[in-house]
């Protein structure tokens, strides 16, 4: 009986100890503070993201790269204590630690980037049409307005973009291809994808006569619908790199991000 006592004891003990760590019971304490610390560390990235590349380059150094289909699971994993850290954009990341105040951004920068519209380097028409667009809205600020409604203490919210009376739409339609689970660039809300980067290619495809239209996937599917013809043009805060030229074409920047590092806060 006593034996079977100390079995069932430490059975219970076991099933405790995995409850504890499922709640973060057992988390281990961060020990990421600085890029200088990632050699070695488990990172946790969204897969196909710049996150993904810069991470990439620290296997060398021994660390492990644990890649999630949505950046949410990666950092779902940190918080779990699966990785030791989440290398991704910086305002995804403000959101995801707004809602975690057990999570937190490290002070410097790990990478400042370009974002820009990949389209199939057989459209080339379609990327000029692209670029005219994007620099009228850019030169008379509705860019800028778009980005300061999401983004920023003194316009956030302050202005959401609508199409300008009596635009029509006689060319046609243009299919978008994004990953809507990059806060505040792409995102649902109410049942409806919108964002930064949707608000512009509304703006874009206002100007150029084509109704938009939106369609959601995985992040490292958006180059391959792109070039496969399945979307006009991808746009998901996506970054310009010379791997990605190698298989597609990108317009002009729109505007500038910053790639982070988020710990654990203990």
């Amino acid at each position: 009986m006593k034996k079977l006592n100390k079995i069932l004891s430490l059975a219970l003990a076991g099933i405790m100890s995995v409850a504890m760590l499922g709640c973060g019971g057992s988390v281990a304490a961060n020990t990421v503070f600085s890029a200088d610390d990632l050699p070695g560390k488990t990172i946790g990235v969204q897969l196909g993201t710049t996150g993904d590349i810069y991470a990439s380059d620290y296997e060398a150094d021994g660390s492990t790269i644990e890649r999630y289909n949505k950046g949410n699971d990666a950092v779902q994993a940190l918080k779990q204590g699966k990785v030791d850290c989440v290398i991704i954009d910086n305002q995804p990341a403000l959101a995801f630690v707004a809602k975690n105040d057990d999570l937190m951004i490290l002070d410097d920068p790990f990478e400042i980037e370009d974002y820009a519209i990949c389209v199939s380097k057989e459209n080339t028409e379609l990327t000029a049409s692209i670029n005219g667009a994007l620099a009228e809205l850019q030169s008379d600020g509705t860019v800028d307005k778009i980005i300061g409604n999401y983004i920023g203490d003194e316009t956030k919210g302050s202005f959401k973009y609508a199409s300008p009376e009596g635009t029509e739409y006689p060319n046609g339609k243009l299919v978008m291809a994004t990953n809507a689970a990059f806060e505040p660039y792409e995102f649902i809300e109410n049942g409806v994808i919108t964002g930064i980067d949707a608000d512009i290619a509304k703006a874009i495809c206002d100007k150029l006569g084509y109704e938009l239209v939106i369609e959601d996937m995985e992040f490292d599917a958006i180059i391959n619908a792109v070039q496969s013809g399945k979307a006009d043009f991808g746009m998901a805060g996506m970054t310009v790199t010379e791997d990605r030229l190698k298989n597609i074409d990108f317009t002009d920047s729109y505007t500038t991000a910053t790639q982070v590092i988020i710990v654990r806060k203990k």
